[in-house]
């Protein structure tokens, strides 16, 4: 009986397993907010422009991405 318990646990486990960007997009967000907050005075517009272009880029992937996986 012990070993239908630890099969059961090690498939739980499996199961909750985080693909790496659900835990490098909230760091990344996270550190580009705290960079934008330690130094508002540096915070040049032009500068984000490269990122407004990528994450614009990534909302339009999205529906794409969404009728793919259905």
């Amino acid at each position: 009986m012990s070993s239908q318990m630890f099969h059961r646990q090690t498939a739980r486990q499996a199961q909750t397993r985080l693909p790496w960007w659900a835990l490098a997009l909230p760091a990344l967000a996270f550190a580009a907010l705290l960079a934008l907050v330690a130094a508002p005075a540096h915070a040049d517009p032009s500068a984000a422009e490269p990122l407004v272009h990528l994450l614009g880029r990534i909302t339009q992937a999205i529906p794409d991405l969404v009728r793919q996986v259905l």
